[in-house]
């Protein structure tokens, strides 16, 4: 897509290609005189509904056909869904240089060393004062923001047509554990005038100020001073100063600490190495030390907070953690609160630990144990005093979020016209003459499954979702060229579907009704396209199983091709070298296989022709057929289907 068509040549183009409408896959673009400025590259982590997906990223489409417009990707701070896309980005995208600040520059460095395969650009760290220039009069300068993570920051582009400013997640916090919110850069930029805010809109819906981190502090300090047993606590593992909270309760309470999962593993190093994680080095201690100690000597700090199944909380709920087993009156405290979605996983995990004896602390107005690093409604109304915009676009939210904080924008002075409420791709065209939307970009959900990217999409996610609800049902019939129709019973392969021994009129009730239909398409067309021939079996079988059975389950219709022995004249050599015949042993009947593998061939009334030599060949795999069909999800492994038993 061209430049032309989303914006004028001297206007700037503000987009996402995502957190819009979503909690997620951050990524905010700036385009300015063949600049492209990239804020952010995050993921999102799936809901349930994503079978068998691992993270959900941007597509980067716009991004790999101007990648020579890219000046470079700039972090706001180092959350996953901020940074966790950048291996994927620069598998797919050319980025000249990244830009980002203390703890995310290393956590940075650590993904990336676990892409070998990836050409790492050139990481320039700046500090708060830094200033960076570029063409057209483009300046770039950065504001500290307090957040749930030390070294978030607010970036202002200063741009001829005036000041571009994007929050980054934010909360105003009037007691910080570290280095506190600019408010006099905040203050002075207002007084020469913000063009555009893109602000953080996670707890627009959320009313009053947000809790001080500082205070979290003291209730977990309060907690630990009246508890006598073993202490396992579950929190984020980015939550840098929460880490740092529990480690100094633990430390005056004279408590040694063994670190759990691998994340928070690799928060507690990269805060060590920043100088944010500070404690005696007699503090940690490894996992084979914990029987040197007696329960009340120990605090366990693990991930697990968010209820995932294969984090070290879980584990430990479900008596599979290798390390530690549960005693009775353990004290598990969930310094955390649920995201929405996964408070199913996180209750399961809380019965689960009370079954096994031990008492569970979650967060509540009489134990105060975690807080957001959101800025609630007041929080914004402050930040929209401060910098008073004259365009507004709430980023980084789910619609309702983004509504209601251009509604508490226009509370504060923001004219109707003058907030933009977008979704991923459109693009805002700022100009001396005003905004408008002008145009939109190439924007959506690319999947990740393993070490893949964009594999995935969304009819293999609902195949997924259908195979896991109804099941797999698979007929396999074998036809004859030369007498054109199916000449053995139909053999049939149930997964999920249903109990073949004990629905043993059912399924051959359906496999006489599948060779029928193949049979009547046989005998009333002279030419038979084996790919309508098997889509119009899916829609046939689909809807006799549906009322039989009240389920859809996933249809793969198998055709096995044969020649008699003594083939006739009938039978033109040319039609047995175009199917691509593969010799082998046929231990049935002792006619000869082979899977039909090109299935838009036809099979046609066969014409007089010199009787070709007799030829036994090997039938593929039947996996091969499916893994074709069904994109390589579906594995059948044994050539000679079994029956359910």
């Amino acid at each position: 897509m061209s430049n032309q068509n989303i914006k004028g040549k001297d206007e700037i183009g503000v987009f996402a290609l995502g957190g819009l409408g979503e909690v997620g896959k951050n990524m905010y673009c700036i385009e300015y005189l063949n600049q492209i400025f990239i804020i952010d590259s995050g993921i999102l982590f799936p809901d349930e509904h994503l079978l068998g997906v691992d993270y959900v990223i941007p597509d980067y489409q716009y991004l790999i056909e101007n990648q020579e417009k890219i000046v470079g990707l700039f972090i706001t701070h180092g959350h996953e869904d901020h940074i966790g896309g950048i291996p994927f980005m620069l598998k797919k995208v050319r980025i000249p240089k990244i830009y980002a600040a203390g703890v995310a520059i290393e956590l940075i460095k650590n993904k990336l060393q676990e892409y070998k395969d990836i050409k790492v650009p050139q990481i320039i760290e700046f500090k708060a004062h830094y200033k960076y220039t570029f063409k057209g009069d483009v300046e770039l300068s950065f504001i500290r923001m307090c957040h749930s993570i030390p070294d978030s920051y607010a970036f202002v582009f200063k741009t001829p047509l005036g000041n571009i400013v994007t929050t980054g997640d934010f909360k105003i916090d009037l007691t910080p554990l570290g280095p506190g919110t600019e408010f006099d850069k905040l203050a002075n930029l207002g007084q020469e005038g913000v063009l555009l805010l893109m602000a953080d809109s996670t707890n627009a819906c959320v009313e009053g100020n947000t809790q001080s981190e500082r205070r979290i502090g003291e209730s977990i300090r309060e907690l630990f001073t009246h508890i006598d047993s073993r202490i396992i606590v579950a929190t984020f593992a980015s939550n840098i100063y929460r880490v740092q909270q529990i480690v100094e309760a633990s430390v005056i309470n004279n408590r040694k600490v063994a670190i759990f999962g691998r994340s928070m593993k690799k928060t507690i190093e990269v805060g060590q190495q920043i100088g944010y994680i500070k404690a005696p080095k007699s503090t940690f201690i490894e996992d084979t030390e914990l029987n040197q100690y007696k329960p009340e000597e120990l605090t366990l700090l693990c991930t697990g907070s968010q209820g995932e199944p294969l984090a070290a909380l879980s584990r430990v709920a479900s008596g599979t953690h290798k390390q530690i087993k549960l005693i009775p009156g353990d004290t598990v405290i969930f310094s955390s609160s649920p995201i929405p979605g996964n408070q199913e996983g996180v209750n399961k995990t809380i019965n689960l630990l009370f079954k096994a004896g031990a008492n569970v602390i979650t967060h509540s107005p009489m134990t105060d144990t975690h807080t957001s690093g959101h800025a609630s409604q007041n929080d914004l109304k402050l930040m929209q005093t401060l910098l008073k915009p004259k365009y507004f676009m709430p980023v980084h939210g789910e619609y309702r979020m983004q509504k209601v904080h251009a509604m508490l924008s226009i509370g504060c002075g923001c004219k109707p016209e003058n907030t933009f409420i977008l979704e991923n791709g459109d693009v805002l065209a700022l100009s001396k003459y005003g905004a408008r939307i002008s145009g939109h970009v190439q924007a959506g959900d690319v999947y990740i499954d393993g070490d893949t990217i964009g594999d995935i999409d969304t009819s293999i996610v609902k195949e997924r979702k259908t195979l896991s609800e109804d099941g797999l049902f698979s007929v396999v019939l074998t036809i004859d060229v030369k007498k054109r129709r199916v000449i053995l019973d139909p053999q049939i392969v149930s997964r999920g579907f249903i109990y073949m021994k004990d629905n043993e009129a059912l399924t051959h009730d359906f496999a006489k009704k599948a060779k029928d239909y193949v049979n009547k398409q046989f005998e009333t067309h002279d030419s038979v396209n084996l790919l309508s021939l098997k889509n119009g079996l899916i829609d046939y079988l689909s809807k006799i199983i549906r009322d039989a059975t009240d389920r859809n389950p996933i249809i793969i219709p198998i055709f096995m091709q044969i020649q008699s022995k003594g083939v006739s004249p009938s039978v033109p050599r040319t039609d047995a070298k175009k199917l691509d015949l593969k010799p082998v042993k046929d231990n049935a009947s002792k006619p000869v296989k082979k899977a039909i593998s090109e299935e838009n061939k036809s099979v046609d009334t066969p014409k007089a022709s010199r009787p070709p030599k007799r030829m036994v060949k090997k039938t593929p795999h039947i996996d091969g057929e499916i893994k074709r069909t069904y994109k390589k999800r579906i594995i059948v492994k044994n050539q000679n289907l079994e029956k359910n038993d």
